[in-house]
């Protein structure tokens, strides 16, 4: 058809226009509820009548590609359209789809909906809320066809399972292991939240976190530590343990000291009753889960940039007495040479922040040094560090 003709409606546009439907899932939501089929119809946009005299050959193309015999699947109702000027012609008005089976052969997916059927077919005799769920989102199951025997038999043992808490790794279905979990994470909770009862459900835990949100075992979290000023225990000097076991401080000590960079904490000088944990980062909030820190001297030292005050404040949240060391402005005006860039800054409230802290951080905030200004732990001089401890031995 020239390009200059007017746009009246081919086969082609029907087709494109109901397999958008059909990938909305409305069709196979209603095959899945057994609704009733009522025939489709899709209106034409076809020739006026004066388009008929001056496209009389494209005309007459487009209403031979709309033949009975080219779409033995559709009906074609006509209407009369003319006069007595141009005479009266009988043109494609409308097009009607009269059994599913015809949809499906147009569409070309009757082997996508016999799969589906398949799949829904095992879900209702296994699984009725998951049958219930795969009706409502058909085309979720369309796209993961390949998988939804194994993510069906999945959803069965977590549900059925009845024993002590376990790992996920320790789901035990052929085919099925961790990284298969991981890459269906998203569909595997939105399935478990539909079937499980609700005290399966832990709501508190994110939904990123499927172990913890499912009750299954999580991988513990350690704590790295070292007893300063000769002290031992068990006779190491540095041990790394369970946070989960840490119940309880070792003998004889008093004060404990947290910092950020591995090198200073294997380097911190030797301080009587005294440990220093390795905090790493954000993870220093594991030491939230040790109430017996409450009873200590608390003593944070982090990169002096927002997010080591982010920290800072976290840590004294749960345990208000913490103090700081080394995260001052005199600190970071004297290491100007020092300064790193800190990628992605954070603004946050702090509200747990002294009067001096908080003037650091809204200045690091607002960018009064420029712009992500960052002083690294293992930046400053360390002789900062021992003044600061000979000063509170003092």
């Amino acid at each position: 058809m020239p390009a200059s003709t007017p746009a009246w409606t081919t086969p082609r546009d029907v087709t494109a226009r109901l397999r958008k439907r059909f990938d909305n899932g409305i069709y196979l939501s209603e095959l899945a509820e057994n609704t009733a089929w009522e025939p489709l119809n899709v209106p034409l946009t076809g020739p006026k009548p004066d388009e008929i005299t001056r496209h009389f050959d494209a005309a007459l193309a487009w209403a031979e590609s709309w033949s009975a015999r080219a779409h033995p699947r559709l009906r074609i109702e006509r209407r009369p359209i003319g006069g007595r000027r141009v005479g009266f012609n009988d043109i494609p008005a409308r097009v009607w789809i009269d059994r599913r089976e015809d949809l499906w052969s147009l569409l070309g997916v009757t082997g996508v909906v016999d799969r589906f059927l398949a799949l829904l077919a095992s879900a209702r005799a296994a699984l009725p809320l998951l049958a219930a769920w795969m009706s409502a989102h058909p085309m979720k199951v369309v796209k993961l066809e390949a998988d939804w025997p194994r993510l069906q038999a999945t959803l069965d043992w977590i549900i059925n399972y009845q024993g002590p808490a376990v790992y996920v790794r320790q789901i035990d279905i052929p085919g099925v292991d961790t990284k298969f979990i991981e890459q269906h994470r998203a569909v595997l909770t939105v399935l478990l939240e539909n079937c499980l009862p609700a005290d399966r459900v832990d709501q508190e835990a994110p939904r990123t976190d499927f172990a913890a949100r499912f009750r299954f075992l999580r991988k513990p979290s350690y704590l790295r530590f070292r007893l300063l000023g000769g002290l031992t225990l068990a006779g190491f000097s540095e041990l790394m343990v369970r946070t989960d076991e840490f119940t309880a401080p070792p003998s004889g000590i008093t004060t404990v000291y947290v910092v950020e960079n591995e090198t200073t904490y294997l380097a911190f000088p030797p301080q009587s009753n005294s440990m220093v944990i390795h905090g790493g980062g954000y993870a220093v909030t594991r030491l939230t889960n040790l109430a017996w820190l409450g009873g200590m001297r608390l003593i944070y030292w982090g990169d002096v940039d927002t997010h080591g005050f982010a920290i800072l404040h976290r840590l004294r949240r749960a345990f208000p007495h913490t103090e700081s060391v080394l995260m001052d402005r005199d600190v970071l005006m004297s290491h100007r040479d020092q300064w790193v860039n800190e990628a992605s800054p954070t603004c946050e409230q702090l509200s747990a922040l002294t009067p001096d802290e908080a003037d650091v951080y809204a200045s690091l905030v607002d960018g009064e040094f420029g712009r992500g200004v960052r002083l690294e732990q293992e930046r400053v001089r360390f002789h900062l560090l021992q003044d600061v401890l000979h000063q509170r031995r003092e």
